[in-house]
């Protein structure tokens, strides 16, 4: 009898792990994945994908297509001329140094070197009341912005320009603000269109209420700079309804214009309702070098009366190590007075480049904004779909540029051209405007 029971008992268990093994299969064929854990909804409501990549894509395959052509970028806002040569001997001392006992530095303080946030707070900010501790140096505002949204989480609601840089609705979306895509925008986004009959400054007094504002001056992609009237106006706005305003000022010395404030602390007021964000991307060439700073005012304050800069200091000591100590002896060197010079210098250059490309599609009869105050010109097509015009243009002129809709709903009918180029290359795009579109009146 035992052995017929230890035989009874091994069945069994021999039963049971073969169920197991069967449940286990039939759960690993019921799932398209490797793993058991769901995706993060939130993704799965942004559209194709990231604007910038698209356009690589697109281009790519038009490189495939026509190998011997000769594609001149206009579209992504990349820089394109050298480092200035200051700038660059700084960085390259800093790297030397490492080698050696004198100058090797490990982790640095997560909110910047002391000396470049007293160099940022004095050459920008000395005249607007901002100091060195609400200066928090970071690898460039597009990864401070996802890192803003991520401290306010999930549940304000948001208002962004339209059209405006895309990294405002895609991280509002990533983070679960938003409803799904409606066939022209997100559901849940208040957008504040701006177009030639506004002057490209939305109509406040019928803009809802929303616990954030994302606005952009100089804006990208219009290159329409607000006035001092506008922004005392939208920082009233702000603080009628208790919101925060994200001010991205990553173009600020493109200005020209005496009347378009080069900081929103230059309104009064605005230090209790708004938190800037500012690169040397486009000052310095620093699109790959990476640098750049938020300012938190400790005049800011949520409702229950904690101040946003505490918070802002534990999101940068608990998600980020600090900027690169290399990259920011660079970006000490751009706000030295020879540092200053070159990038100011190069500024100089890629306005000069917007310049030739608005006089070119004025003379041309186009409808042109920007270019002024901002290295983007925002050029008409009405009644033509953006992204027919981008593939219109690549393929008759085997050049680059960014659909307008990509950046908004009211972006339908226009496409930006990017000033960052060579001046060859720049010239060169005149030529094959010209021979392609000619003289419209």
């Amino acid at each position: 009898m035992q052995l017929n029971v230890r035989s009874t008992a091994s069945g069994v268990r021999a039963s049971t792990r073969s169920r197991r093994m069967t449940a286990v299969v039939q759960a690993v064929a019921q799932r398209a994945g490797t793993i058991d854990v769901q995706r993060n909804e939130n993704f799965g409501k942004l559209r194709a994908g990231y604007l910038f990549p698209e356009i690589a894509r697109r281009r790519k395959a038009h490189q495939e297509k026509n190998p011997d052509a000769k594609i001149i970028s206009l579209g992504i806002g990349d820089t394109t001329e050298p480092l200035p040569k200051y700038i660059a001997d700084a960085m390259a001392k800093a790297a030397a140094g490492l080698a050696t006992r004198e100058g090797y530095s490990g982790y640095g303080a997560e909110q910047g070197q002391g000396a470049l946030r007293e160099a940022v707070a004095n050459t920008f900010y000395s005249h607007a009341g901002r100091t060195a501790d609400e200066i928090f140096i970071s690898d460039g505002s597009k990864c401070d912005i996802a890192r803003i949204q991520m401290m306010f989480g999930s549940k304000p609601t948001v208002a962004v320009q339209d059209p405006s840089y895309p990294v405002y609705v895609d991280t509002s979306v990533m983070m679960g603000m938003t409803g799904d895509h409606n066939g022209t925008g997100f559901d849940g986004i208040e957008y504040m269109v701006c177009n030639p009959s506004n002057n490209f400054f939305p109509d406040l007094s019928k803009a809802k209420r929303t616990d954030i504002i994302f606005f952009c001056s100089p804006n990208n992609p219009t290159g329409a700079a607000a006035t001092r009237a506008q922004l005392t106006e939208l920082v009233n706005f702000a603080r009628k309804n208790g919101s925060i305003l994200v001010y991205d000022a990553a173009y600020a010395l493109y200005i020209s214009n005496p009347d378009c404030p080069k900081t929103i602390y230059e309104i009064p007021g605005a230090e209790e309702v708004a938190i800037e964000t500012c690169s040397f991307s486009k000052y310095a060439g620093f699109t790959g070098v990476r640098l750049g700073w938020t300012v938190v005012p400790k005049a800011l304050k949520y409702a229950n009366g904690e101040p946003v800069h505490a918070d802002w200091n534990r999101v940068m000591t608990t998600c980020f190590n600090g900027a690169s100590n290399i990259v920011q002896a660079g970006g000490l060197a751009c706000l030295q007075p020879e540092g200053l010079k070159e990038m100011n210098a190069m500024i100089k250059f890629y306005k000069e480049n917007a310049q030739i490309l608005k006089t070119t599609f004025t003379e041309m009869g186009f409808s042109v904004y920007g270019g002024d105050d901002a290295p983007y010109i925002w050029v008409g097509f009405p009644g033509k779909p953006s992204w027919d015009v981008f593939a219109e243009i690549l393929e008759r002129c085997n050049i680059v540029t960014t659909p307008g809709s990509g950046f908004g709903p009211a972006g339908e009918g226009f496409v930006r051209a990017s000033a960052f180029g060579s001046r060859e290359n720049i010239l060169e795009a005149v030529r094959r405007f010209k021979e392609a579109y000619g003289k419209r009146n």
